[in-house]
């Protein structure tokens, strides 16, 4: 019987410190690759889950924010807003899917976009996923976004 290495990359897990004492949500980052900006490749977190449906721009009265940028940080200051009916705030985010409806408005906005998304969430950059879709449910929204956040015990 012969055994094998798997080979591959290691996996480096960079530890991160609530300044509570909390065990915070740890970035997996495989030696030797490239650090990403503005995102994470993984991230292992152990604690209570909160999962949101798909955000849009829109305030409490369901009237959309006018044009991409507008709608992201609508959508962002919603996300924020869902994780605190939980008691969670934007460090717990562990995962981000960005649907857009035309991926050239999202790379053609990349500085705005960050300077918001740090604005409403910090510098805290959970694994991310964009993908571009023919369209959303409401059909001026140009943006969508699912959350994962999970809360330390």
């Amino acid at each position: 019987m012969s055994v094998t290495t798997p080979k591959g990359p290691q996996l480096a897990v960079l530890p991160t410190a609530a300044e509570d004492g909390t065990r915070k949500a740890q970035i997996l980052q495989p030696s030797g690759w490239p650090m990403p900006k503005g995102y994470a490749n993984g991230m292992a977190a152990e604690g209570r889950i909160v999962v949101t449906g798909g955000v849009i721009g829109w305030d409490a009265q369901e009237h959309l924010a006018d044009g991409f940028v507008a709608q992201v940080r609508q959508t962002l200051d919603n996300i924020s807003a869902i994780l605190a009916e939980a008691g969670a705030r934007p460090e717990h985010l562990v995962r981000l899917t960005w649907y857009v409806v035309d991926m050239d408005e999202y790379l053609a906005n990349l500085k705005e976009l960050g300077r918001i998304y740090r604005d409403v969430f910090g510098a805290h950059y959970p694994a991310m996923a964009l993908v571009q879709v023919g369209r959303l449910v409401e059909r001026a929204a140009r943006v969508e976004i699912e959350a994962t956040a999970v809360i330390p015990r």
